[in-house]
Parts: structure tokens; sequence; C-alpha cells
């Protein structure tokens, strides 16, 4: 089950990419044809669904994007083209009435159960609407696989419901395919065969007769505008040499690394002789700050910063390599920049999963051995990803192949493009 550990814990707005507004040509007009969007609220899930409702939109179809208030998407990042409705849920363990769960199936459940009725409301909502503006038809619900009771509740108001899986195949069958095989007439993954196409064939065979659509990578069909870099990392970047900075960001885990393990990774890091751009969050539930008798060697040989532009860090000439928490969203981006990856996986889960992946199908990336962070292992594996080795499966030369097998998903007549017309074809037909 998808940890919420990147979740706000207060009701605050999530802060997704902007997401791209201009279109180079103006979308075909399917008048009267309205899709629901009802993404999970967290900032990764929420930015992969609105992309694919900017697809939809450029078809020519009308896109609703209901949404949670809590992490609600921010106003400032909407498409101007998309319709923006909140459910205004009461969550208990915001308001004081209850604590919110430590064990994260507890936790999806405690959500399900919370937006279910203000979901339902709102789909009803829409439906009279459209029966209202005449000559209008909620063609379907594309619903977020993790909102397994929304999904449910779709198919009760007779409104074909979608699933959509964010992070991928394999965490599809981990967590989503009872209720989807329940309740969904067909699922969109944001994924592509060439990195999970054993998991996707399993998906179709369960799901016989139902279509399954492999749209991914979104970000490359629906690529936002450059991120802000009020850092400063891409001006450090410039300054090096091709391909000889690790960049060190553990997304949602960099919360739950301990005081020795992030001193480890630190010493590591300094005894690896590599320039490194690390992000080191701040704010509540932040890491450990960093050592000071290691400040002097992350001034001279490395930059330390509380946010970075991460697709636009990766893109950069001089990364050689990414050391990554393995949340799906950022091991897309870096298989799509063509970046070979660092992981330690400390825990079960999808995170888990990913590393993998990278490490033994993909061939991507290596893995740091040991259970507990050690600093020599970290040096030497660090030193190993960045040797320039042009064999064909060391980790660099899988991931230049990987990328140029997601690149030719997306450009016209690539699988995710076809992928994404047979997916408005098939909602036109329902």
């Amino acid at each position: 089950m998808m940890l919420l550990a990147n979740l706000e814990r207060a009701s605050g707005r999530c802060q997704p990419t902007p997401l791209p507004i201009p279109l180079s040509q103006p979308p075909k007009t399917m008048a009267g044809r309205r899709v629901v969007l009802f993404p999970f609220p967290s900032a990764t899930h929420a930015a992969a669904m609105l992309q694919l409702g900017v697809l939809l939109h450029a078809r020519g179809l009308v896109v609703t994007v209901l949404h949670a208030d809590l992490n609600a998407p921010d106003p400032a990042f909407h498409h101007p083209d998309l319709a923006f409705v909140s459910i205004h849920e009461s969550l208990p363990f915001l308001d004081g009435v209850a604590a919110f769960p430590d064990d994260p199936v507890a936790q999806a459940m405690a959500l399900n159960d919370a937006c279910e009725a203000p979901f339902q409301a709102a789909l009803d909502a829409e439906l009279a609407r459209a029966v209202a503006a005449g000559g209008e038809v909620v063609a379907c619900a594309v619903v977020d696989a993790h909102w397994h009771n929304m999904l449910g509740a779709a198919a009760r108001a007779g409104v074909p419901a979608l699933a959509f899986q964010a992070d991928g195949a394999a965490a599809f069958l981990d967590d989503a395919a009872g209720a989807a095989r329940a309740y969904a007439s067909a699922v969109v993954l944001n994924t592509f065969d060439a990195i999970e196409s054993p998991e996707l064939a399993m998906i179709r065979r369960d799901l016989s007769g139902r279509s399954v659509f492999a749209v991914g990578p979104l970000h490359l069909l629906a690529p936002p505008p450059p991120q802000p870099d009020g850092g400063g990392c891409l001006a450090w970047l410039d300054a090096r040499p091709p391909r000889s900075v690790l960049y060190v960001s553990l997304g949602r885990r960099a919360a739950a690394i301990d005081r020795a393990a992030f001193v480890e990774m630190a010493w590591g890091l300094a005894g690896s002789g590599v320039p490194f751009l690390w992000v080191i969050p701040r704010g509540g539930g932040a890491p450990p700050a960093f050592p000071e008798e290691l400040e002097e060697t992350a001034r001279r040989r490395g930059k330390v910063v509380a946010w970075s532009p991460q697709r636009e860090v990766l893109a950069h000439p001089s990364v050689g390599g990414f050391w990554t928490g393995c949340g799906w969203s950022s091991t897309m981006e870096a298989v799509c920049a063509g970046v070979p990856m660092l992981v330690h996986p400390c825990s079960g889960g999808q995170e888990a999963a990913a590393a993998r992946y990278v490490t033994r199908r993909w061939g991507t990336g290596l893995e740091i051995a040991g259970r507990v962070v050690e600093r020599t292992a970290v040096a030497r594996t660090i030193r190993r990803l960045m040797a320039r080795d042009l064999s064909p499966h060391a980790p660099r030369e899988r991931a230049r192949f990987l990328k140029m097998q997601a690149r030719q998903c997306v450009v016209e007549g690539g699988l995710a493009s076809l992928a994404i017309d047979e997916l408005v074809e098939y909602i036109l037909g329902l």
C-alpha cells in the first residue's frame, strides 16, 4: 500500500509543477463530452493526473477536476481550460476528532471513508449540471486507483469509472487490482511497455475484456514549463564538467532518515571524491542538518539546497548520477533523462520494487550493499556509478538505452501517443 508520508499533515495546498498552458494547436471540439477526474491528494499523483487531463483536453474533451481540500492543487497552477471543483470533505484527523493513523493502509482507508460521501455528492452535482446544460454528458470518471471507495461510488452513480495508476503497473498489482476488477471499466497507467512489460501483460490477463492503457511517461507527453530555481542549482551545475555530479534527493524518504544514517551518507559522499548536489528539505519532518565538520567539503565540492527543479537538474549535462529514494515519479524522470541511479532500499513497498527494477531488471543503477548505510560502502558505490564505463551492460549505457525507449513512446505514432488517442476513442464510445 502506498505510504502517505508525502501528504501534508495539515490541510495545506499541494504545489505540483505548473501545468503546460499553451497548446501547439487548438483542440478539436467534442462538445458535450465531459470527463471528471479525481486525483489522490499527493503532489506526484495530482501532477500525473492533471497532465492526463491536459492531454484529454487537447484532444477536445471537456475536463472537470474534483479534488479534496486536503493538499488541494494551488489555484496559481490551475490550467485555465480545466474546471476545478472541491468536494469539501471533512477529515476527522485534521479536525481534532481522531488521530491520523500511522499504518499506511489505515491512512488510505480513513481518507477513502472520509471522502466517499462528498465525492458522491460532487459527482451527482456534475451529473445534474450536465442535464441542466442540455446536450452535455458526463462520459466517465477517471479516479486515482487509491480511491477504492470512489471507483464503486462512480459505478453506483451510473458513471463508467476508469482507474488511474500514477505510480506504475507493479503498484497497481499490489494495491488496486481488486477494486479495479470490481468496479473499473478500464485502467490507465503512467508507465510504458519497455519498463513494465510483464506487469502490463499480467494486468491485461487479469482484467480480460477490459481496456488497459499504458500512457506513460506522462511528463514527456505533457511537459510542464521550467520550474523556478531559487537555490541556484542550475547555475552551479553550469560550472561543473559533463556527467561529473551526483544528484542526491530521496524524496519523501528524506524525512525518515535517522541521524546515524544521515551522517554515514554525508561521510560517504565526502569520501567518494565526487561533486554532489544534495537536496535536504527544511521544516517539519526534515532530516538532520548537514554535519558541521563536513560543511567545508560541501562548500568546496558540493552544494546543499532545500529544494531543486528536479527535471531540469536531471536533464543537465553535468549530472552523471542520481541517488534516489525510488519514488515512481523520480524513477520515471531519471529513466527519461537517461541518468543512472544509486539506490539503498531500507523498507518494503513500492520503493523497494522500483529499486529492484533499477538494479536487476533494467540494469540502470547500483545498490549500496547492506541493510545499514555505511560510509565506506557509500563512497565505493558512488565511485563505481560515476566511473566512465561504456560497456553495453554498464548502468550508464543501459540508462541511455531506456531514455531512447521512453522518447520513442511519446513521438507522434509512438506507443504512449497512440494509447492516449485510443483512450479518447474509448471515452467517446462510452
